[in-house]
Protein backbone atom coordinates (compact mmCIF):
# COMPACT_ATOMS: atom_id res chain seq x y z
CA UNK A 1 0.00 0.00 0.00
CA UNK A 2 0.91 3.42 -0.72
CA UNK A 3 1.43 6.28 1.92
CA UNK A 4 -1.22 7.68 0.13
CA UNK A 5 -3.97 4.82 0.42
CA UNK A 6 -2.29 4.86 3.99
CA UNK A 7 -3.47 8.19 4.61
CA UNK A 8 -6.75 7.51 2.60
CA UNK A 9 -7.47 4.81 4.91
CA UNK A 10 -7.06 6.59 8.13
CA UNK A 11 -8.88 9.38 6.97
CA UNK A 12 -12.11 6.97 6.49
CA UNK A 13 -11.08 5.63 10.13
CA UNK A 14 -11.07 8.61 11.60
CA UNK A 15 -14.77 8.71 10.46
CA UNK A 16 -16.08 5.09 11.77
CA UNK A 17 -17.51 4.64 15.40
CA UNK A 18 -15.42 4.66 18.23
CA UNK A 19 -16.10 0.92 19.15
CA UNK A 20 -14.74 0.12 15.16
CA UNK A 21 -11.55 2.84 15.90
CA UNK A 22 -10.65 0.84 19.05
CA UNK A 23 -10.71 -2.69 17.36
CA UNK A 24 -8.79 -0.89 14.28
CA UNK A 25 -6.04 0.03 16.81
CA UNK A 26 -6.16 -3.60 18.45
CA UNK A 27 -5.68 -4.90 15.15
CA UNK A 28 -3.13 -3.21 14.04
CA UNK A 29 -1.35 -3.24 17.58
CA UNK A 30 -1.36 -7.03 17.05
CA UNK A 31 0.21 -6.92 13.68
CA UNK A 32 2.72 -4.60 14.55
CA UNK A 33 3.84 -6.83 17.44
CA UNK A 34 3.69 -10.02 15.23
CA UNK A 35 6.20 -8.19 12.58
CA UNK A 36 8.15 -5.78 14.81
CA UNK A 37 7.44 -7.00 18.41
CA UNK A 38 8.80 -9.19 21.15
CA UNK A 39 7.59 -12.92 21.14
CA UNK A 40 6.43 -14.39 24.13
CA UNK A 41 6.18 -17.30 24.89
CA UNK A 42 3.15 -19.43 25.98
CA UNK A 43 3.63 -21.63 29.31
CA UNK A 44 3.62 -24.89 27.09
CA UNK A 45 5.85 -23.50 24.57
CA UNK A 46 8.20 -22.41 27.32
CA UNK A 47 7.98 -26.05 28.37
CA UNK A 48 8.69 -27.41 25.33
CA UNK A 49 11.97 -25.40 25.27
CA UNK A 50 13.18 -26.30 28.41
CA UNK A 51 12.32 -30.32 27.58
CA UNK A 52 14.58 -30.15 24.08
CA UNK A 53 17.39 -28.14 25.75
CA UNK A 54 17.18 -30.89 28.31
CA UNK A 55 17.30 -33.84 25.67
CA UNK A 56 20.05 -31.87 23.92
CA UNK A 57 21.97 -31.87 27.12
CA UNK A 58 21.57 -35.47 28.17
CA UNK A 59 22.30 -36.74 24.07
CA UNK A 60 18.98 -37.67 23.90
CA UNK A 61 18.74 -36.29 20.19
CA UNK A 62 19.69 -38.42 17.23
CA UNK A 63 22.71 -37.66 15.18
CA UNK A 64 23.22 -35.97 12.03
CA UNK A 65 24.25 -39.47 10.60
CA UNK A 66 20.90 -40.82 11.81
CA UNK A 67 18.65 -38.11 10.53
CA UNK A 68 20.34 -38.42 7.53
CA UNK A 69 19.87 -42.00 7.32
CA UNK A 70 15.83 -41.75 7.70
CA UNK A 71 15.98 -39.15 4.46
CA UNK A 72 17.92 -40.93 2.55
CA UNK A 73 15.76 -43.48 2.88
CA UNK A 74 12.41 -41.89 2.10
CA UNK A 75 14.15 -39.99 -0.54
CA UNK A 76 14.27 -43.22 -2.47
Amino acid sequence: MTRQGLEILLERVSNWPEEAQEEFVRSVASIENKYLGVYRLSDAERDAVRRGLEDMRTGKLASDDAVAAVFDRYRA
